[in-house]
């Protein structure tokens, strides 16, 4: 599992997931709706832990700067 998620994209991804986990806290945000959002942001959450997501390695893109690509 070759990493593909930069600083930036993984950060943004933190951001977000805490946004809508805040949303749901919060009740902005319910339902199915709720429900979609929330598995969404556990998934964005998984991602930028390990540093790779899986539909960038499908489409072969990669955020992570060729500096940050030779260290590992």
């Amino acid at each position: 599992m070759k990493k593909n998620l930069g600083k930036i994209d993984r950060n943004v991804r933190i951001i977000i997931a805490a946004i809508i986990v805040g949303a749901a806290y919060l009740e902005v945000i319910t339902g199915v709706l709720e429900v979609v959002l929330l598995i969404l942001a556990g998934i964005f959450l998984v991602t930028s832990v390990i540093s790779f997501c899986p539909l960038y390695a499908a489409f072969k893109i990669s955020s992570r700067k060729k500096k940050d690509k030779v260290v590992q």
